[in-house]
Parts: structure tokens; C-alpha cells; sequence
């Protein structure tokens, strides 16, 4: 594996743990994952499930990670297809698979029913394929 996408949770969740990256790998990610992982620390500092300066520090991970990032009108056309496809309610989800489909090896999730729907369409890694050994 070679191109991998990673959605938000994994950004977060590789920012939570500081995880080294194997340098193998390209990351690429759709465009909106910036406001996702910026919305999804602000949400958890609003929960008290977090510090400002911890928010900070993995926003700071993330913004650090060598990611590609891509929003491109095929990007969008294939996202709405793969929407349509999978029976989902709006686009964000399938923006990742979309650009799985397009340019990457696999996609990286942590959420099982994405997951599991994107695999019909793409090859799914867990998170652990991303992490130096």
C-alpha cells in the first residue's frame, strides 16, 4: 500500500496518539478534511473532553502530517455517484471513498459502517497499516 486516504477520525486519532507515520505511504485526503478535524476538536474541548492546548497540539499534528489534498470537480462528480451508489444521505463520506476510487491504494477509516459500505467499492486498511514499525 502506497496511496492511502485517511478520514477525519483517523487524522484525530493519529494526532492523539503522536503515531509515526511510515514514510512509505502518501496520505491524501479530500479538501474538507480540515474542517472536519478542526470542527471535531473544537466539539470535544466544548465536551470537556479535552484540553484547548491538547486541541491545539493535535490540530498542530495534523497540519503537520505530509497530506495530499484534493477537492477537484471529478473528485465531487465521483463523490456524488458513490453517494448515490451506496444509498447515503449526503456527500462527505463518499468524498473519501471517491478519492479512494481516483488515486489511492486504499482508504484508512475508523468508522465500521463507512467501512464496511466503502468495501464495496474500495479496499479498506485499518489504522495500523499507516504506523512505522
Amino acid at each position: 500500500m502506497n496511496r492511502v486516504v485517511i478520514s477525519a477520525d483517523v487524522a484525530v486519532e493519529l494526532a492523539r496518539q503522536e503515531a509515526a507515520v511510515c514514510a512509505a505511504h502518501q496520505i491524501l485526503a479530500p479538501a474538507v478534511i480540515r474542517s472536519q478535524v478542526l470542527s471535531r476538536l473544537y466539539q470535544a474541548v466544548m465536551r470537556s473532553e479535552m484540553s484547548k492546548a491538547d486541541a491545539d497540539r493535535r490540530l498542530e499534528y495534523v497540519r503537520g502530517l505530509r497530506m495530499r489534498l484534493l477537492g477537484d470537480r471529478v473528485l465531487q462528480s465521483t463523490a456524488w455517484r458513490v453517494a448515490a451508489l451506496l444509498g447515503w444521505h449526503d456527500t462527505l463520506d463518499a468524498e473519501y471513498v471517491a478519492l479512494t476510487q481516483l488515486h489511492a491504494d486504499a482508504m484508512v477509516t475508523l468508522d465500521a459502517k463507512v467501512a464496511d459500505a466503502a468495501r464495496r467499492l474500495v479496499a479498506v486498511a485499518p489504522i495500523d497499516a499507516l504506523l512505522s514499525t
